[in-house]
């Protein structure tokens, strides 16, 4: 229980329930949420369905999250064709359990308003500058992504959807003190442990795999040893930051650019006012409004009438004073007026707003002020650059496609129209591709029938703004098991390493066996020895120690404990548990954390009790495995 305790903080479930988080997702595949109903499905949920489209674009947004964070080690286990259909399945799986909550929280009448999406969009880091949200940033991202406002704000709504029922349901659970108050006693506890390795290397270097033995487990295991659908590809790639280079801006014609456009180097004129509002738009308000400018015209002190007389009594408090301005922030019948008046002292007539009657003094004008060229010289240099970039990427990328589409049984022409190189691969699989040939559209036309059987070059593919690729296909190969002699040295590597493990696990038996029978002198007689005393607790770093070390009983007089574990690289470690050590936590130590992990350990419990009563009743089907949810 405390293994999962730890765990559960870094849970994928608690991290959904404890945080929205959206981007993540959100651009793995929301522009397939409009996707044709034609294409194929890979799971159905009650009435909806998940594309094949969807599934394969989360499916490659999950893989690259976990080659970043695994690399090397990820590549190895996606070598394993078992592991990867299962890693799949998970994908699927959790798609599949997304669309079940958002399907249960709409039958319980959740819902997110337009103003809530619009908040949360407002609030995302992604979309701003200097801490305020920018329409620009965000128009930006979006294109880059290739998804529509609308998609994106469906795609948040149900986020948000999915996480009022997830929140829901967390803030159910609870934790008393007395559980928390053990809980933390279990999990302070050390335990006190030796160890002894038997390194894997030991025993499969000793181990003879015969020729008949390496045949037979490759008849029996084929699917382990089959090798991809492949193809030989060939690519243009246009960019435009490789054209940034090959573009120079003078001086000269920064400045005429500045000169020509200093109204977008210019700060905003700004004005002070102070006003006196009587609310409403009845007759009685006008008369008192005329009153008080008839006051005013007669010499009355403005901010002495202001703070006795306006309905703005916040404003009032200051003599009707309000903060400095510029254009597009006023009610606009309020601005025109203030901006109308000439100089500081004039005083506007009444001015009717949404609010009521207004009457307007001019208190201060901060005039434009265009800053020097030599401020934004640089930035200038970079605008006419991206410019010039635009430009001539859009001439190039037209003269490509027009190319491409003439000469479509060869690359050569449309390489030699843009003075660009045509990249060939050997024979690759898809799935394991990155850069430009991992990119979703990339792949898809790959596949499509015209590239694909036909050896035809695709159009041209923006896979982000001002960057395009035209692909082939040159040669394919389908999925095939390979030969056994191009595997022959894999199998035996495979099972002479079945065959130590398995040598190792009897050894460790056998000693822990006869040291439970108070035979101690076995582990010298193989020249064996366990190390020094080293104290763990369930937190440690060395977590396969740990893990066996909490599960074995307390010692009872005098005799040891003793358990087997794994290390990281398969060697096999005995563990002889000497004591448990019970440590009372510190006063100072912060409960309310602990406590918050329990009940999130209690609100992980629940969602996967949920979920699979959520899997009962609802009628799932996974056409693209070819087989019922389990």
């Amino acid at each position: 229980m405390m293994e999962r305790l730890r765990e559960g903080a870094n849970s994928i479930w608690v991290k959904i329930i404890l945080s929205l988080i959206i981007l993540s997702f959100v651009f793995a595949g929301v522009g397939s949420y409009l996707a044709s109903g034609n294409e194929q499905v890979a799971a159905k949920v009650n009435d909806k369905e998940i594309s094949q489209r969807e599934f394969e674009q989360a499916y490659q947004n999950q893989r690259n999250q976990m080659q970043q964070r695994l690399g090397d080690y990820f590549s190895t286990l996606m070598g394993n064709p078992e592991y990867v259909q299962q890693f799949r399945k998970s994908v699927l799986d959790r798609m599949v359990n997304d669309e079940l909550i958002e399907q249960r929280a709409t039958e319980l009448g959740l819902g997110v308003s337009d103003a809530q999406v619009k908040q949360a969009i407002i609030e995302m880091p992604a979309f701003q500058v200097d801490g305020v949200f920018n329409n620009e940033q965000y128009n930006l991202t979006l294109r880059r992504a290739g998804i529509s406002p609308e998609q994106f704000a469906e795609s948040i709504r149900k986020d948000m959807l999915r996480q009022q029922f997830l929140s829901a349901l967390q803030s159910s659970d609870f934790a008393l003190n007395n559980e928390v108050d053990e809980l933390r006693k279990l999990e302070s506890q050390e335990r006190v442990v030796r160890t002894l390795k038997l390194n894997l290397a030991d025993f499969t270097n000793k181990v003879t795999v015969t020729d008949e033995e390496a045949k037979a487990y490759y008849d029996e295991n084929k699917n382990q040893f089959t090798r991809p659908a492949q193809v030989k590809v060939s690519y243009i790639e246009l960019s435009g930051k490789n054209l940034v280079n090959n573009i120079k801006i003078t001086d000269q014609e920064a400045e005429t650019y500045y000169n020509e456009h200093k109204s977008k180097y210019s700060t905003a004129e700004k004005r002070q006012v102070s006003h006196i509002l009587v609310k409403g738009d009845s007759d009685a308000s006008k008369a008192k409004a005329e009153a008080l400018l008839a006051e005013l015209k007669g010499g009355a002190n403005f901010a002495d009438v202001a703070k006795k007389s306006s309905d703005d009594t916040f404003s009032a408090k200051d003599g009707g004073k309000l903060d400095w301005f510029g254009k597009g922030v006023m009610d606009p019948a309020f601005e025109e007026a203030a901006f109308s008046l000439a100089k500081p002292g004039d005083m506007s007539s009444l001015v009717k707003s949404s609010f009521g009657y207004h009457i307007i003094l001019l208190d201060g004008i901060e005039e434009p002020k265009v800053k020097p060229f030599a401020e934004v010289k640089a930035s200038i240099i970079a605008e006419l650059q991206e410019q010039q970039v635009a430009e001539q990427f859009y001439k190039l990328q037209s003269k490509l496609a027009e190319t491409a589409f003439e000469s479509p049984d060869s690359l050569d022409a449309a390489a030699e129209a843009v003075k660009a190189k045509v990249v060939t691969t050997g024979f690759i699989s898809l799935q394991d591709e990155k850069g430009v040939l991992a990119d979703q559209k990339v792949q898809e036309a790959l596949q499509s029938p015209e590239v694909h059987d036909d050896g035809m070059n695709s159009d041209v593919i923006e896979i982000a703004p001002e960057h395009v690729v035209v692909v082939r296909v040159d040669d394919s190969r389908e999925e095939a098991v390979l030969p056994f002699a191009d595997v022959e040295a894999k199998v035996k590597t495979l099972l002479a390493q079945q065959k130590g493990e398995k040598q190792a696990t009897e050894k460790a038996d056998a000693i822990i066996a006869a040291l439970r029978e108070g035979k101690s002198d076995v582990v010298a007689k193989d020249g064996l020895s366990f190390s020094g005393d080293q104290t763990v607790t369930r937190s440690g770093p060395d977590a396969n120690v740990a893990r066996v070390a909490f599960t074995l009983p307390k010692p009872k007089d005098g005799k040891v404990s003793y358990g087997m574990a794994r290390d990281n690289n398969g060697n096999v470690e005995i563990i002889a548990l000497d004591k448990v050590v019970n440590v009372k936590p510190s006063a100072d130590e912060v409960n309310s954390q602990f406590a918050t992990q329990v009940e999130n350990m209690f609100a992980q419990q629940d969602l996967a009790a949920t979920l699979e009563t959520l899997r009962e009743s609802a009628k799932v089907t996974y056409p693209m495995l070819d087989k019922p949810a389990q």
